[in-house]
């Protein structure tokens, strides 16, 4: 009997192109990386810069790339150039006063945990969120974009929190170590996370390449994504990265078990309903971890870092909430939410 086997291409085996810019920041950073100059004369514009805007988060968002997979023909050494460190920098602080101002001002991790659990009141006929929405009422089309959009977090999860492994110790390093070993499959590359996103936008007709959708995501997206980063890459916010991540595996558990009824509800296929049902068994158990352990075990050491772990929790439901509204917005009117439309694609075999 001949057998055959399924030739699966990585997506990080590719390095991206750089994206197209939307602005002043986005526009100069992107030049500088594609004709190999260090001298940036953009600094004065960031001041001025929409915090939340598409300028200054693409630029930090290319800036960020070059600590995780790069671009294609950009130079590996660009990422310690310090011209560019410096105006990450200044893109940084403007990001995450920004972020500091407009979170709840909470400084108990356990109010702020609490909060996750609240649903919010909102009429009979409206939905309380992206995933209740996809869940009832949302198309094959939406589900798509939500998929797509998620990819630029999805086919690296777990890297950016990995960046606080380093930076702790005791109770807190080692439950956050065995976390992450669950993430990254366990040591089985077919149940590394970022695979089955993967494998979930086959069966969507997307493509799954490393940062494909970065020009058709909106600003909001890329916060979300940008914000991971800002916490992982800098000791001093360990705090707000275990926040962060305690407020993702809070929430997961039932946002997947609603997103997994969504995919079955609109056909989306065996490999997208994995996805999430994965995360509905995974997620229920990393909880308690977090809350015991990873959080438990940091305070204990160093208590000093609870209002932190408390911003790192409301700054990303901020966030969150702000690209919900944008999806639902877009979607309630029959509109799309990316910035370029989906094209269907063949999916790789």
């Amino acid at each position: 009997m001949t057998t055959t086997t399924t030739v699966y291409r990585e997506p990080r085996s590719v390095r991206p192109a750089l994206p197209a810019a939307r602005g002043v920041l986005s526009g100069e950073v992107i030049s500088a990386l594609a004709s190999g100059r260090s001298e940036l004369s953009c600094f004065a514009s960031v001041p001025e810069a929409e915090p939340y805007g598409d300028d200054l988060q693409l630029a930090l968002y290319v800036l960020y790339e070059l600590h995780y997979q790069g671009f294609a023909d950009v130079d590996d050494d660009r990422e310690w150039d310090p011209e560019l460190l410096r105006l990450r920098g200044a893109l940084e602080r403007r990001f995450l006063d920004a972020l500091r101002s407009d979170s709840a001002p909470v400084t108990s991790a356990d109010e702020a945990l609490a909060g996750l659990l609240v649903e919010p009141v909102v009429a009979d006929d409206e939905d309380a969120g992206v995933s209740h929405h996809l869940q009832r009422n949302g198309s094959l089309e939406q589900v798509r974009e939500y998929a797509a959009l998620r990819s630029l977090y999805h086919l690296k999860e777990a890297d950016p929190h990995a960046w606080v492994l380093p930076r702790l110790y005791g109770r807190a390093k080692a439950a956050m170590a065995a976390i992450e070993f669950d993430e990254f499959g366990a040591g089985r590359a077919l149940n590394v996370h970022a695979r089955l996103y993967a494998d979930l936008m086959q069966d969507l007709g997307l493509d799954t390449g490393y940062g494909h959708y970065l020009d058709a995501a909106p600003a909001a997206v890329l916060a979300t994504v940008n914000q991971m980063s800002l916490f992982g890459l800098h000791r001093g916010l360990r705090g707000a990265l275990v926040g962060h991540f305690a407020a993702v595996e809070v929430t997961s558990s039932p946002g997947s078990r609603r997103l997994a009824q969504a995919m079955r509800r609109t056909g989306a296929g065996p490999a997208a309903e994995r996805f999430y049902d994965e995360h509905v068994e995974a997620d229920a158990v990393h909880e308690q971890v977090v809350r015991r352990e990873v959080i438990g075990g940091l305070l204990a050491d160093e208590p000093h870092l609870e209002a932190d772990i408390a911003f790192g929790i409301e700054s990303t439901n901020f966030l969150e909430d702000r690209l919900g509204a944008l999806l639902l917005d877009a979607w309630r009117n029959d509109r799309t939410a990316l910035r370029t439309p989906l094209h269907p694609v063949t999916p790789t075999p």
